[in-house]
């Protein structure tokens, strides 16, 4: 397999008269790399779109070709162009971040000319994609969500302070490239008083258009439960898959280090009767989290459109989410077995969880034993592959070399520090 990158597409014409190729809309993070992953081992033609050539993921074998852009909208569909014009029948859109799922929806009556797209109608993506037009649409419909204010203005901010109980979080009502340069990596924040609550506002307030503030539904990491689906094109549920977190990176309000499938009706029922409620047509996703205290099931947040972090996992666990996506899209029978039967399947991403085991172990939360026990069985790496090693070497070696690029700055700025000798350190005798 060949990668290119430049706007020219050389690989494409191993893609020609072969099945439908998968175009994959940020190769260069961890649903892109995984959904890559999948189709290439399922036989399908992939061509990777990415933004970062240096990045770990971008130097992955399993596409066809790659190609490095921004992905504005400009830039993107001027490359979807180029892609469209060089193949001879239309290709499967796999859009993996947010910000590239609005941008397809934005833009989908010229790219389904060439291109095959599953999402839901556009008010019905947008309402489900924006987390205060969400919640809005749950509590009229009474759906199962922790109490939330939306916060437009610092009055809305300091009314809510005197209503929301204590601990909330706070997060973006669509997180938007501003939110994430300000927030470093951070998805919302853990607050525990109406002073911590105001401060956070006046400190984020203008890195989105709108800021949530909603009640923390207690419970461990593992409280977190999750239903990944795909929905044809009459709403109807093709694939289900419901699995829990073990353990999150950053821990409490990260995102998922670990994860295993398990069994949870409930779970399934609300994920189901949702989506289907409002027609959802493509990937669904939708996070549930078991209140510790009152043991209800809270509606933490969906996405749709895309492949999520830990959607792997259905693989692993025998359900072919993404494939079947493919097969319903290209016009391909559908795979046979499509029902989970909880082998017990687990996902790791071995970097992540390392981290968040030190934070529980050192916590007293977690042992030596507990986190071994943790990985046994039947699972699915996030990035490590033995036919496709780089991406996961790189992805090592990027923190290992940026501490030795600081270790070795440090070690210079010491070597260039005046000496100073023993009587000049000593204080003087009275």
């Amino acid at each position: 397999m060949r990668k290119t990158k430049s706007t020219a597409t050389p690989g494409l014409d191993q893609a020609r008269g072969q099945r439908a190729p998968a175009i994959i809309i940020g190769l260069d993070c961890l649903p892109g790399i995984q959904t890559a992953r999948i189709l290439a081992e399922n036989g399908v033609p992939v061509i990777g779109i990415a933004r970062d050539p240096n990045h770990p993921f971008s130097h992955t074998n399993m596409c066809d070709a790659i190609l490095f852009t921004k992905l504005g909208q400009n830039e993107l569909t001027s490359v979807l162009e180029g892609i469209s014009s060089q193949l001879d029948q239309k290709a499967v859109l796999y859009p993996c971040t947010d910000a590239s799922v609005l941008l397809v929806s934005r833009n989908r009556e010229v790219l389904r000319q060439h291109y095959h797209i599953a999402l839901p109608e556009p008010e019905t993506l947008e309402m489900l994609m924006d987390k205060t037009s969400f919640f809005r649409f749950a509590r009229e419909h009474g759906l199962p969500v922790p109490a939330t204010f939306f916060l437009r203005t610092r009055a809305e901010a300091i009314a809510a302070s005197k209503q929301i109980p204590f601990p909330c979080i706070m997060k973006p009502g669509f997180k938007t490239p501003n939110w994430e340069r300000n927030a470093a990596g951070a998805k919302a924040y853990l607050l525990s008083s109406s002073q911590e609550f105001l401060a956070a506002y006046d400190r984020c307030s203008s890195w989105a258009e709108s800021i949530v503030a909603q009640e923390w539904v207690r419970g461990k990491d593992s409280d977190l439960y999750s239903c990944n689906c795909y929905f044809d094109a009459n709403s109807r549920p093709v694939t289900t898959f419901v699995a829990r977190k073990l353990r999150q990176n950053p821990p409490i309000l990260g995102v998922s280090a670990s994860g295993e499938e398990c069994r949870n009706d409930t779970v399934l029922k609300q994920t189901v009767k949702l989506f289907a409620s409002v027609r959802l047509r493509g990937l669904g996703y939708l996070e549930v989290k078991r209140d510790a205290r009152s043991g209800q099931y809270r509606i933490i947040e969906p996405n749709i459109g895309r492949p999520t972090g830990r959607s792997a996992i259905a693989e692993a666990g025998g359900v072919p989410l993404i494939y079947s996506m493919y097969c319903d899209l290209a016009g391909l029978p559908l795979p046979a077995q499509r029902e989970q039967t909880y082998q017990g399947a687990k996902w790791i991403y071995f970097k992540k969880d390392l981290a968040s085991s030190w934070y529980y172990w050192q916590k007293g939360e977690l042992t030596l034993g507990q986190w071994a026990r943790s990985l046994r069985g039947h699972k699915r790496d996030a990035v490590f592959s033995w036919s496709d090693p780089m991406p996961f070497l790189l992805d090592w070696w990027t923190p290992i070399r940026d501490l030795m690029r600081r270790g070795w700055r440090l070690l210079r700025q010491s070597d260039v520090q005046p000496l100073v000798s023993d009587s000049q350190t000593r204080s003087p005798l009275p």
